[in-house]
């Protein structure tokens, strides 16, 4: 682990709640927040104990809140028993939610479908009896590779209702990508799409599932159920693959949910790591549900009448939390949509608000950057030439957030009214984990302020001590939670070496350095390791070098991010070829076609921004690639540093051209 750091960032700036705001809020003012912390201080099982019997209904009740007798391999509410989709869908056909809007689906093109409660629970109980009727049972695991639709949330939905374990590709993963996880989570069901529709263009699913299905160990997989959304040509297995529509065809709209333990995975989601392979992260039933919907209910303020827009895909965590999970949990209407925030003009976020009549919209800062420099461009597309006014609450998700972004976004989206929740956590943690409560808590742009309650978070050194206010040093959560990751998928050891290292005092270990400031608010700083966040997205620079080194061209390569002002992070390569060091046209077109080829191994989005070539990379005479200083270069910034290690210092000089 790399030393603590400090940072530079000064922001004075504060945006109390507003009374209105206060009034009716879930948690209301900073006496009530500190009263929930306050409890989980004194009994932290009963404080989670008594949140799991109030949100969650269980089919057996639990006796055990939390087992620590196998650290880090921490349980929760293990001999409890429950059903994952029966508590995000039956109990609203019981509550009056029935005939509520629980998805509107927008799609690429604008057309627009919606499904109540009870038709959503119709038709994943139809998908489930799908499923079983194939033979598929909770002894089984599933990869979905779906774009996004109501047809993604509703085979998700049936996994859970069947106990099968599940895992979501995002759609823009490659062929390679999606055998890597099929052949690691050990999956017999995939469900697909003929193709996904983004931009006005039809982009093939199911030629990618084909592919990576033809490699060693593809064959695992017994059934491939493809959901007819483009209407395109596909390649059909007439022993493997089935129409989705097939499946559902003549199948009862009710599926009795299936009794899972509260400790039975619910899913396994990949999240790149700072080695090649990426790392499956196990999340349980109980207590991850638990927390998806606490933090939807206090994050988010929710209300009866809210029309919630959370613009993340489901092939991430946040559109496992706050779009699959937590948000059904918790009754809301939300919109999910299937197209980019750019098409058919940078006005289409602000059309879906004013005609949803959205009251919550939770995105990315990179998509908030480039909608900023998209209504500079054309003012048009300018959110404040939309009526907004249903809006009252606006989030952040996936990196920190500058603060001038944080300001426009707050004037031009929220004009001046909306608090943000400006959110930190992770694929890991389940849910937020640093986010204000708009009812209680003063804002500070660019700060996801604080813990929160039942969260004990602390910023320490290397040997897991305290820093000291306005230091930086490694962010840490100091005692489990509900919705704690509980393994990477069959590596034990991975899991208590990353995130358990022996000489931070049993804290689990976020990767992220941070400071606190005189008023307790957290201020993240970056990653502590190699990993890459590019719009939000983290991606391995180990897994973005071994595609480039697989080139035939390519001898050696490092990876490293610069700052970008629209996804956070771009990627530079710097990359040593078996022949000479080519220039000009020659430069141009090896270089785009390895950009090509590290969007077939790994997908589009970790294609290098900038490369540069050069003959040598700078390493240590031990052989370490000095990737420290090549973020410097990267940046276009002259190496003060010392470079006495470097086996030949002069290197660095050599890498001028940016390709």
């Amino acid at each position: 682990m790399s030393s603590t750091i400090d940072s530079i960032l000064i922001e004075s700036r504060v945006f109390p709640p507003a009374r209105k705001i206060v009034a009716g809020a879930t948690v209301s003012g900073m006496e009530s927040y500190k009263a929930l912390c306050d409890e989980a201080e004194r009994d932290h099982d009963g404080f989670w104990a008594r949140h799991a019997q109030e949100h969650l209904k269980w089919r057996k009740p639990f006796t055990k809140v939390l087992d620590e007798s196998n650290a880090p391999f921490y349980t929760w509410f293990e001999d409890g028993e429950l059903n994952v989709s029966e508590n995000c869908l039956d109990v609203h056909l019981e509550n009056g939610n029935a005939d509520k809007t629980a998805i509107i689906f927008e799609a690429d093109d604008g057309k627009v479908e919606k499904a109540t409660y009870r038709q959503l629970h119709a038709r994943v109980c139809r998908i489930a009896n799908g499923f079983k009727a194939l033979g598929y049972t909770k002894a089984d695991r599933a990869i979905i590779y779906l774009p996004m639709s109501i047809e993604a949330i509703a085979t998700m939905q049936a996994c859970a209702r069947l106990g099968i374990t599940h895992s979501v590709v995002f759609g823009g993963f490659s062929a390679k990508s999606l055998h890597q996880r099929v052949v690691d989570v050990g999956a017999t069901l995939l469900v697909t799409a003929d193709a996904q529709m983004r931009g006005g263009r039809a982009i093939p699913l199911k030629s990618a599932v084909d592919e990576a299905l033809a490699d060693e160990g593809g064959d695992i997989v017994r059934k491939v159920v493809v959901y007819r959304r483009a209407g395109t040509q596909v390649a059909w297995n007439n022993e493997r693959d089935v129409w989705l529509h097939d499946i559902e065809a003549g199948q009862p709209d009710v599926c009795e949910a299936v009794t899972v333990s509260a400790e039975h995975p619910l899913f396994v989601l990949y999240t790149s790591g700072s080695t090649g392979k990426p790392k499956g992260v196990q999340h349980s039933s109980a207590g991850y549900l638990l927390w998806a919907k606490l933090t939807t209910e206090w994050v988010f303020d929710t209300r009866p009448d809210d029309v919630f827009w959370c613009t993340a895909d489901v092939g991430w965590v946040t559109g496992h939390s706050y779009i699959a999970y937590g948000t059904l949990a918790a009754g809301l209407t939300q919109i999910v949509f299937e197209g980019v925030p750019t098409y058919p003009n940078a006005g289409r976020f602000w059309d879906m608000i004013q005609r949803h009549k959205v009251s919550i919209f939770y995105t990315a800062p990179t998509a908030i950057r480039s909608l900023i420099k998209a209504a500079q461009a054309d003012p048009a597309t300018h959110p404040q030439r939309y009526d907004l006014s249903s809006l009252r609450l606006l989030g952040s998700v996936g990196e920190p957030i500058n603060p001038e972004a944080w300001i426009w976004y707050y004037n031009n989206v929220g004009n001046g009214k909306c608090p943000i929740v400006d959110t930190w956590w992770q694929t890991e943690t389940g849910g937020h984990i640093l986010a204000p409560l708009p009812g209680a808590t003063p804002l500070k742009p660019g700060s996801c302020t604080l813990p929160l309650p039942g969260i004990s978070t602390g910023v320490v050194d290397e040997l897991g001590n305290e820093v000291a206010e306005g230091r930086g040093g490694f962010l840490v959560i100091k005692k489990p939670w509900p919705a704690m990751i509980r393994a990477v998928w069959g590596d034990e050891e991975r899991f208590k070496s990353g995130y358990f290292p022996p000489e931070l005092k049993g804290y689990y270990l976020a990767g992220d350095n941070a400071q606190r400031d005189a008023d307790g608010y957290y201020w993240i700083l970056g990653r502590t390791d190699d990993v890459l966040s590019i719009s939000g997205h983290r991606l391995g620079g180990t897994e973005i070098e071994s595609a480039l080194v697989a080139h035939d061209l390519v001898a050696e390569a490092a990876v490293v991010g610069r700052p970008d002002a629209t996804t956070g992070e771009a990627i530079v390569a710097f990359i040593m070829l078996k022949d000479p060091v080519p220039e000009g046209d020659k430069a141009e077109a090896i270089a785009a076609q390895l950009r090509d080829w590290v969007a077939n191994q790994v997908g589009p989005i970790a294609k290098p921004r900038d490369i540069r070539f050069g003959n040598n990379l700078p390493k240590t005479r031990s052989g370490k690639i000095m990737r420290r200083l090549l973020r410097v270069v990267a940046e276009g910034n002259e190496v003060t540093q010392d470079v006495s290690t470097l086996e030949n210092p002069d290197v660095l000089k050599q890498f001028t051209g940016v390709y």
